[in-house]
């Protein structure tokens, strides 16, 4: 008699770590853009967005000036005629962002040991330099000259789930593979000179971070499912990045959030997103602004205290654009989460990705 099919070993995420710089900019930002809007009503509706925006901290790789201030301030990064050029902020991508990976990948600590790394997955839409952000981690951390690597660029704020998808796959196909997954977003490297309430609410939102976790066949940790993809037509210029000769200029329209609450609210894009059964008991949702969270949890009509994860990063760190999925995720493992959940972040085309997983 032939014995039954061996089943696949569970892939997990078996750690995850977090870093943000250590400039607190939100509150400076703030200054800076109110005196930008000349029409006084419109000043003052800037001043609420931003007194309702969930928003408490915001953190920049850009360091305060010699007296202590913000990067807009006198003898700020930003203290040129114009705003630096793209290049000089792509100089400051390829300084900043292997520091704060690495930050991110040393805070793993004992779980992360380099003689065991297969694979890197390296994730960020912020910036571009080449030999890439996977290659200079590598070296940093003496990674054997064998280890295969994967960069995941410019795809935006749902990146980070499109990273643990790829590691996920990375493992099903070998499953002695150990996949570092890092994710590093420098996003107050692109500030612009708008003096209109929607592009300065953009920005307002943006925050600095990274995060790195281990996937492998390994017990312990988060096991990753299946993944999802959904891209909603007649969507693309409502969240774009653009490629300016002053930084990457973002355009993210105020529709967002009532096309994700229509969508999201639809049977059949929750039958794609969540199965038959529905929305699982955790909800790891890109905090992509208070707006978005909003609009999330009136579509599927969950409870408040689904998204507590999701608003709590936002609170404290901003949106971090592809790091922040995961910032969510440590969260949830930090407080011992347990059950059965799905992942999910919008990003631009508007499209969405999601995994799910089991705590």
């Amino acid at each position: 008699m032939s014995s039954p099919p061996r089943r696949p070993p569970a892939i997990r995420l078996n750690a995850l770590a977090t870093a943000v710089p250590d400039h607190d900019i939100h509150r400076a930002f703030i200054d800076w853009a109110t005196p930008r809007l000349a029409d006084t009503r419109i000043r003052a509706l800037f001043a609420r967005m931003a007194a309702r925006s969930g928003i408490d901290h915001r953190w920049s790789v850009l360091p305060p000036t010699p007296a202590g201030g913000s990067p807009v301030a006198a003898g700020g990064f930003y203290d040129v005629p114009g705003l630096p050029p793209t290049s000089a902020r792509m100089a400051a991508y390829a300084d900043y962002a292997p520091d704060l990976a690495m930050q991110a990948i040393a805070a793993l600590g004992a779980v992360f040991d380099s003689a065991r790394i297969t694979h890197i997955v390296v994730a960020s839409c912020t910036g571009f330099v080449a030999p890439g952000i996977d290659q200079i981690l590598a070296r940093r951390l003496k990674l054997a000259p064998t280890v295969e690597r994967v960069l995941i660029g410019f795809m935006g704020c749902y990146a980070g789930v499109t990273a643990l998808r790829t590691a996920r796959h990375i493992v099903r196909s070998q499953s002695e593979a150990v996949v570092l997954v890092v994710s590093v977003e420098l996003s107050t490297l692109h500030l612009s000179l708008a003096d209109q309430p929607e592009p300065l609410l953009a920005m307002l939102q943006f925050s600095d971070g990274a995060a790195a976790g281990i996937v492998s066949a390994a017990p312990g940790g988060l096991v990753l499912g299946e993944s999802r993809s959904l891209a909603l037509e007649d969507s693309a210029e409502l969240i774009r990045w653009d490629i300016g000769d002053k930084g990457f200029e973002m355009h993210l329209s105020g529709e967002v959030p009532g096309r994700l609450r229509e969508a999201l609210a639809s049977r059949d894009v929750q039958r794609d997103l969540f199965g038959a059964a529905g929305p699982p008991p955790l909800l790891a949702v890109h905090a992509g602004g208070r707006s978005v969270l909003d609009a999330v949890e009136h579509a599927l009509a969950v409870p408040a205290q689904a998204l507590t994860d999701s608003r709590s990063v936002l609170a404290r760190f901003g949106n971090m654009s592809s790091a922040t999925i995961l910032f969510v995720l440590a969260a949830m493992m930090a407080r011992g989460a347990k059950g059965e959940g799905i992942a999910i972040a919008f990003g631009p085309g508007l499209a969405a990705e999601a995994i799910r997983f089991e705590a």
